[in-house]
């Protein structure tokens, strides 16, 4: 899956994952979010994000997280296969 450029990735992997496998790429933005935060609508985002992809460990929580995000009217997809696929993707 091509990201686009720049990116605005919502990372839904607890702290000890996030710290085994950071995220970071050219135009890569990271904000860390739970995706209690995103169901209950105190995930802080606009459409002045700009495009979101969502990931998680597995892929599976992220598909979930984006149709919140857009039902709250945002730009958001889940990024498939979870973190392994999305740092694939960020390495070629």
């Amino acid at each position: 899956m091509p990201l686009p450029d720049p990116v605005t990735v919502v990372d839904l992997r607890p702290d000890d994952l996030r710290q085994a496998q950071p995220l970071e790429g050219p135009g890569v933005l990271v904000i860390v979010l739970s995706l209690q935060a995103i169901e209950d609508g105190q995930h802080g985002l606009s459409q002045h994000s700009g495009p979101l992809l969502v990931v998680c460990e597995r892929g599976v929580r992220s598909g979930l997280a984006a149709r919140y995000l857009r039902a709250d009217g945002l730009d958001a997809q889940a990024h498939p296969g979870g973190i392994d696929a999305f740092l694939q993707s960020v390495r070629h």
